[in-house]
């Protein structure tokens, strides 16, 4: 199984992944492990999605770092 989540950064800027281990994955940001986010702590699980496949994981994750996937994430954090 392969999670595709959504965090809310600090700064206000959301931060998207892909990840067969989420739990494990969020204590690793909340501890300041992830390079990406440990400057825009704290960060807030805003969503989450599971896949089968990791292919379509991954394809989920690139739609919604485009232009009209933004505005599917932002309407999920509010």
């Amino acid at each position: 199984m392969y999670f595709v989540y959504i965090l809310k950064c600090s700064d206000g800027r959301y931060y998207t992944a892909c990840t067969s281990r989420l739990r494990k994955r969020i204590i690793m940001h909340h501890k300041g492990l992830i390079s990406s986010t440990r400057k825009r702590r704290p960060v807030a699980l805003v969503t989450h999605f599971r896949f089968r496949k990791k292919s379509n994981a991954y394809e989920f994750v690139s739609s919604l770092k485009e232009g009209t996937g933004m505005a599917f994430v932002r309407n999920r954090s509010e």
